[in-house]
């Protein structure tokens, strides 16, 4: 049978069951008789006082006391005397019982022996002095603590007694032990009546049942149910009810129904307690539905069920979110002509304020006190915590002095709702005037008081107003726990304050409170986020040791830490560590496979996918999304279908998000009728597109040059009434500028802006692009000015327009523009430099481009501009991506304005790049070098000349000398006259001819 089935019995041999000892007994035992005892002759004092309690027992107590009989009393004389008058029909067993309560001070420490308890305590029970029996049974197992040596005293006692089997004592030997607190030593007894051919009553059996099921010593009740069925105790619908609750109890509910089921086979009569029994246990375990099914069973029975049946299923319902269907089951209750209680009102209650319907729950309050139930102080706890939770305050407050007006006294519960719904509002000033509130009414806070109210500050970033508050709380001898410290370590973790965190941890393991998981995890998971693994690592070794048993959320934060600092081997090992130990979540896999993907190994992907599956862990839509998402990213569209049709035969739906990636993919692939393929499906399946599907199809279309089909697909979302974004204009606006087609491009901007939808820096980046690109530089400014009027301005923007200023050969535009990035704090780089020299090449005006530089020295553009494009177009020399003849201008313009160091850079970055220089350029730099009198400067210069072979001419060399001499530099141009001399570029006679020609020139001045 399934109830024998359930009985564990100690195997043969076993020893018996020892169950905690009661109190130290008010006296010492002993087990001695009369023949071992210090009284000379206990027999026959117990002879003696037999005698004169039969003659006397109207008043033995004179008469003993009258004789020398109390200073010859002793334990073993008070055994002999129970023993004997126990089986004597002159002494009756309640003059024996007053006579050893009496003697009880009289013999010290000491107890009679425990077979004479057990005598006395049969007798009474058949004299029908059960509650003399219970006392006097008591007494006997405190002073003889064992259950095996117990009964077997009064297993001789019913012996020589010639009772039957179940004689009553045995009945009220176990109620004894249960009313002294001792249950599982009542089981023991019972147990130990096996072999011993005894059983107590039906009765008892039921009352033991139920007591074990109390004290949830479940272990011993299917023991002793067992023991029923092996001494032929048969159960009732008592015995069956409990076990149904039993079975209840540990959720066993198969179980439960089967023992209804067995009830009826066996023709025991199921009442409505039964039921209620079973429903009630189907409801707890969320069974709801089941719990329905079998109200109706017991109504077709012919069973009426009553306020518990109703009771029950209404708390089943409200726990399972469906107050509403359990409101009606409230009015069938009322029709029923049953009046539902306060708990039943309550229940109701707060199941709908935890749905957040605090206007049914006010209806629930209003028909209570229709019906003359007053609500209670729950009700009112329940209504105002929900209406904290819903942010409704003030209609809390209201609550509050409608229950302190009806007699309900405010306690800590109550003001820890007030305060926790306070600190959700971040109103962390009038949590502390409940604080102190609490404080002026007597009214202790505890540490969930505490705990809540730094929770709520660590929630609003007020770390160091919490930390104040705990030591407060400590100074108040208010010992903190885990569910204290957790937030605070939390908070300073989600802040990157990891000294702070693990100051705190420390902290709070030297204050001998443990570390729960939620504060290992917030250091381990924090500290993982930013890579600390070292650390993260030691507090995971930690709680290994403290016995803290890690769960997924532990694991996944330091696989992802480990996957994120690339040490892949480390996540794998921590991985298998997990399996080992617990089954773990889809969601842990998760990062590893972002790594491998990264890492473009699908291979890996595949296996642990594969991993997975053998593990019995079905990936989610989430999963799949992450692995469809990547395989489309990096353009697998044959991987990716793959994945989508695994999903689908294993159950699932894929969501916007798998749909939206693959139409993505797809149309980055080119595969721009397939995708419109997938949107078809997508409808047909269901899912309604999103907007970022279509948004994919857009770019997927413009980027294939089908414009037109991008514009329909953009009608067709307005059709169907979802709202474009700024990408899907920014798709649009973009494949029109690369079409060329600005007119429509500008028409979707502006209609943009008409909706509502703000533009970002890219759709002002595609059109600058598109309007320069077309020619239409006015256009193309109106959008700069409009850019950086919202914030959006941009060096690349910048440098789109610049390009397009050059290439028409417009240079008071392109330096008018580069000052307007200037003072926009928009510094120009390599791509400004290179834009300017690109498009004047295109422009054909390529030896212009110093002008650009000198324009904006001339407009007295700061040094720190001047000095970085110079530098610029130093580095595009480098990279050779200057012109020659722009790079000698620039080069002869420096050493005109004299700028000579830029200048200099210049050629140095020619000459390293062994690009040749002019022999204009070279002169010019003479020239700058012989004015700042660098005269070995210059000899290197000139020594560089003679080297490179660059031979000036007689004219050119002249010039230079004459410049220098009629400028003042005497030595120079002496120095410089004779280098040329050496090198033969000048005659020896050209010296009078140079200096004739400047003394002329003087004198006509």
């Amino acid at each position: 049978m399934l109830l024998r089935a359930r009985v564990r019995r100690p195997a043969a041999g076993a020893s018996p069951l020892r169950p905690s000892r009661p109190s130290p007994a008010p006296f010492t035992t002993t087990t001695t008789d009369a023949s071992t005892s210090s009284s000379p002759d206990p027999d026959g004092v117990a002879a003696e006082v037999a005698t004169l309690l039969s003659r006397c027992s109207g008043d033995w107590k004179l008469a003993i006391a009258a004789s020398d009989l109390p200073s010859r009393l002793s334990p073993a004389s008070v055994s002999s005397l129970l023993l004997r008058g126990a089986s004597s029909p002159r002494l009756h067993p309640k003059l024996l019982l007053d006579f050893f309560y009496w003697s009880r001070p009289r013999l010290g420490p000491s107890a009679p022996a425990p077979d004479a308890f057990a005598h006395l305590a049969v007798s009474l029970c058949a004299a029908g002095l059960f509650p003399q029996a219970n006392g006097l049974l008591d007494h006997m197992i405190r002073a003889y603590p064992t259950p095996p040596l117990v009964l077997s005293s009064v297993h001789r006692a019913v012996s020589g007694s010639g009772h039957d089997r179940r004689p009553v004592v045995l009945d009220v030997l176990v109620d004894t032990y249960k009313k002294t607190g001792r249950v599982r030593d009542g089981a023991e007894v019972v147990l130990l009546m096996k072999d011993l051919g005894l059983a107590p009553s039906l009765r008892c059996c039921n009352a033991l049942l139920k007591d074990l099921l109390r004290a949830d010593a479940l272990d011993l009740l299917w023991k002793v149910r067992g023991f029923m069925e092996d001494a032929g105790v048969s159960p009732d619908v008592y015995t069956y009810s409990t076990l149904i609750e039993a079975y209840c109890k540990v959720r066993d509910l198969d179980a439960a129904k089967k023992v209804l089921e067995e009830m009826r086979e066996t023709g025991c009569s199921v009442n409505t307690v039964t039921y209620n029994i079973l429903i009630g246990g189907l409801c707890r375990a969320g069974a709801v539905e089941e719990a329905f099914g079998f109200k109706k069973e017991m109504e077709d029975y012919g069973l009426v069920p009553d306020g518990f049946t109703y009771g029950a299923i209404i708390n089943g319902l409200c726990k399972r979110g469906r107050p509403s269907q359990a409101k009606c089951l409230l009015d069938e209750m009322s029709c029923a002509g049953l009046k539902p209680n306060v708990v039943v009102y309550a229940t109701l209650v707060d199941g709908f304020m935890r749905e957040g319907n605090s206007d049914e729950a006010f209806k629930i309050i209003k028909d209570m006190s229709a019906a003359g139930v007053q609500p209670n102080k729950i009700t009112y706890d329940n209504l105002i915590r929900g209406l904290c939770k819903l942010g409704q305050l003030g209609r809390a407050t209201e609550v509050l002095k409608e229950m302190v007006k009806i007699g309900h006294i405010a306690d800590t519960i109550t003001f820890n709702h007030l305060i926790e719904g306070h600190l959700r509002q971040h109103n962390k000033e009038e949590a502390f005037w409940l604080l102190n509130e609490m404080r002026k009414d007597g009214i202790s806070p505890n540490v969930y008081t505490y705990s809540i109210i730094i929770n709520g500050l660590c929630q609003i970033g007020e770390l160091e107003t919490a930390g104040g508050l705990l030591e407060q709380m400590v100074a108040e001898g208010i010992k903190p726990n885990a569910f204290v410290y957790a937030p605070l370590i939390s908070g300073y973790c989600r802040e990157g304050k990891f000294s702070l965190a693990c100051e705190a941890f420390k902290k709070m393991t030297s204050s001998n409170v443990v570390p729960d998981l939620y504060c290992y995890n917030s250091l381990i998971i924090g500290l993982s986020k930013v890579g600390k693994m070292e650390e993260a690592i030691e507090y995971y070794d930690q709680m290994l040791e403290k016995g803290v048993h890690p769960n997924e959320f532990t694991y996944d934060g330091l696989i992802h830490g480990y996957s994120m600092t690339g040490n892949v081997e480390k996540a794998e090992q921590l991985l298998h560590q997990m399996l080992n130990r617990l089954k773990p979540k889809d969601f842990i896999y998760a990062h590893l496979l972002e790594v491998y993907f990264k890492s473009d190994n699908l291979e890996k992907v595949s296996s642990i996918l594969q991993s997975m599956l053998d593990r019995g862990v079905m990936p989610d839509n989430r999963l799949y999304g992450i692995v469809i998402h990547n395989l489309s990213r990096s353009g697998h569209m044959e991987a990716a279908f793959r994945v989508l049709s695994v999903m689908e035969k294993n159950g699932l739906v894929p969501d916007l998000h798998i749909y939206s990636s693959l139409i993505s993919g797809l149309c980055k692939t080119a595969d721009v009728e397939k995708a419109v393929g997938l949107l078809d499906e997508m409808g047909k399946k269901g899912v309604e597109p999103g907007i970022v599907c279509y948004n994919a199809l857009i770019d997927g279309l413009c980027k294939s040059d089908n414009i037109s089909h991008a514009r329909n697909v953009f009608s067709s979302i307005l059709i169907k009434g979802l709202v474009p974004n700024c990408v899907t204009y920014t798709c649009l606006i973009d494949g029109y500028c690369k079409a060329g087609d600005i007119h429509d491009a500008i028409g979707l901007y502006n209609e943009m802006l008409a909706r509502g939808v703000t533009p970002d820096a890219f759709v002002y980046s595609v059109l600058t692009s598109g309007c320069s690109n077309s020619g239409d530089l006015q256009q193309a400014l109106f959008i700069t000015e409009e850019m950086v009027l919202r914030g959006y301005a941009s060096i690349s923007s910048f440098n789109t327009l610049v390009h397009g200023f050059c290439k028409r050969g417009k240079l008071q535009e392109t330096v008018k523009f580069l000052h307007m990035m200037m003072d926009k704090d928009i510094v120009p780089n390599m791509l400004t430099v290179e834009n300017i020299v690109k498009g004047l090449d295109e422009a054909g005006k390529l030896s212009e481009a110093h002008t650009i530089f000198v324009e904006l020295q001339q407009k007295k553009a700061s040094q720190h501009d001047t000095d970085h494009l110079s530098s610029l177009f130093t580095g595009m020399i480098n990279q050779g991506l200057a012109p020659l003849d722009v790079t000698h201008n620039m080069i002869q313009s420096h050493c005109k304005g004299g700028d000579l160091d830029k200048a200099l850079m210049l050629h140095d970055a020619l000459v390293a790049k062994g690009a040749p220089m002019s022999c204009t350029s070279y002169l010019a730099l003479l020239d700058g070098l012989c004015r700042k009198s660098k005269l070995t400067e210059a000899f290197n210069l000139l020594k560089e000349m003679e080297e490179m072979g660059i031979c000036p001419s007689e004219d050119q060399c002249m010039i230079l000398l004459n410049d220098l001499h009629s400028s003042g530099f005497i030595q120079e141009y002496n120095k410089v006259f004779d280098t040329m001399l050496c090198y033969k570029w000048l005659q020896k006679e050209s010296k009078c001819n140079s200096v004739g020609n400047s003394q002329e020139a003087a004198n006509a001045e």
